[in-house]
């Protein structure tokens, strides 16, 4: 990499303006350390264009200079996706003044979003015009839709919705060399070819600037049921996520897998919270199963759906929430986990995948292949079990510091990753890869994936400008 030399600085504050660019360390040193504060890097300079042309001439400069580029939005990174390297060299290309939605098309379920809308802000807009953006997470108030895009972010609405790329119609996005592509327009057919908007998406900005996207909505809700289930074993929970997509269809949107060992860990450290029933059991699972406006309420027929899983014995006990501030207090137990887990101690985490109908019996034996390994530790796995993704987190013995994650979270982590690659699974399930995950992925992707991922950054990104040292080994 080439540190950007005085004349293209002066360039790009041209270009820019004083809102648009600047060196002050003050003003850069937010955006310097991921959210996590795990990786914290250096920068020559970040820009801040308001527009997709600014975007393209920032880049084409850059890509003249080859000065690197490190794209950012939100900085919500679980991976350190976003984090420049320690050199000082990179310029942070920052999206965050492109927060215009430039349409809404309510007949369409269409929304037009420039990279910097917050996805708060998307869920405002879509529900103002009676429609919604089927697509949430706890970074909410400050993940924005380029970051989520370059992403392929998930969340809880997976199982119905998909991740990102089933939500994105159309890309306009910046290319390495300051080219602006714009396919913005969302065509059910078009065979010209690689498609491009979707090699941009999941790629963490290592082939490309986005800034903008054309993305589905869904119908606004009109009624929902939000239920607390527990459960025997988790293969049972599989069992009722089948019986009730059986008897409701895909209404069911969220399923979401709890063991005891979470739920205790939110009961005792967030405050204002409790069991959702009597029975004491090792898993649990929320559901919530929704209607759109007009149409009818799914109450009887999950009424009837949970009533026979007890009769048959897939679940053990079940509570429908009876109010929204009763859905919402068992949704707090969910989305508390992991405060919860942080407030009890350190813990290796990793976000895994395998097949749907093996991660129940995945979940139970790599944790107890783990468990043995590591004599006192702890496994808590939890997730969205619809679609294959855990939260596989590893928690320390009990009265070990954070040094215990710095002396054995990397040979933790690699016993997990062997044990998800061996059942044909994903490192990374939605948080990527970025800098956190770049030597594993190197370790377990294989030679043709890894081949291809190469081959594609040198041919799209020939002088590693785009976010250099995230994603793609060896490069």
């Amino acid at each position: 990499m080439n540190a950007p030399p005085p004349d293209l600085l002066n360039a790009l504050a041209d270009l820019l303006g004083p809102k648009g660019f600047t060196r002050d360390p003050v003003d850069m040193a937010p955006w310097l350390e991921d959210w996590r504060g795990r990786w914290r890097g250096a920068a020559a300079a970040m820009v801040s264009p308001a527009t997709r042309e600014e975007v393209a001439e920032t880049v084409r400069l850059c890509a003249a200079a080859r000065a690197p580029l490190v794209p950012q939005g939100g900085n919500t990174s679980m991976v350190g996706g976003a984090t420049p390297d320690a050199s000082g060299d990179a310029i942070i290309l920052s999206l965050r003044r492109m927060r215009t939605i430039r349409d809404l098309d309510r007949e369409a379920s269409l929304a037009v979003c420039e990279a910097g809308v917050i996805l708060s802000d998307l869920h405002d807009a879509a529900a103002a015009s009676g429609r919604r953006f089927p697509l949430s997470l706890a970074a909410k108030g400050s993940a924005t839709i380029g970051g989520l895009v370059s992403t392929n972010a998930g969340g809880t609405q997976v199982l119905r919705w998909g991740t990102m790329r089933g939500l994105v119609q159309g890309i306009e996005a910046v290319l390495p060399d300051g080219s602006l592509y714009d396919g913005l327009t969302p065509l059910k057919k078009d065979n010209r070819g690689y498609d491009l908007a979707q090699l941009l998406i999941g790629a963490e900005g290592t082939l490309g600037v986005v800034t903008a996207a054309s993305l589905r909505l869904a119908p606004a809700i009109g009624s929902r049921v939000v239920a607390w289930v527990g459960l025997g074993s988790a293969g049972d929970a599989l069992r009722l996520l089948r019986h009730l997509q059986a008897a409701v269809g895909d209404g069911v949107e969220s399923f979401e897998l709890i063991p005891a060992s979470a739920l205790e860990l939110v009961l005792t450290h967030i405050a204002g919270t409790r069991a959702p029933l009597t029975t004491a059991l090792p898993w649990h699972v929320l559901v919530e199963i929704v209607a759109p406006v007009a149409a009818p309420s799914p109450d009887k027929y999950v009424h009837a759906a949970l009533h026979s899983a007890l009769e048959i014995g897939i679940a053990q006990d079940a509570a429908i929430a009876a109010s929204e501030a009763q859905a919402e207090d068992f949704w707090r137990l969910r989305e508390s986990i992991s405060e919860a887990e942080k407030k009890d101690g350190p813990a290796a985490k990793h976000d895994i995948s395998v097949a749907v109908p093996d991660m129940p019996a995945f979940m139970e034996e790599a944790a107890a292949k783990v468990e043995a390994h590591y004599p006192g530790t702890r496994v808590n796995a939890f997730g969205h079990l619809g679609d294959g993704n855990v939260h596989f987190n590893v928690r320390a013995p009990i009265g070990a510091t954070a040094a215990w994650v710095e002396a054995e979270g990397a040979a933790v982590s690699a016993l997990v990753h062997d044990l998800v690659t061996a059942a044909g699974g994903s490192i990374s399930a939605e948080h990527g890869i970025g800098q956190m995950k770049r030597d594993e992925l190197a370790r377990l992707g294989g030679a043709a994936r890894i081949g291809a991922l190469q081959a594609v950054k040198r041919a799209m990104d020939p002088h590693n400008i785009m976010n250099p040292g995230k994603l793609v080994p060896g490069i």
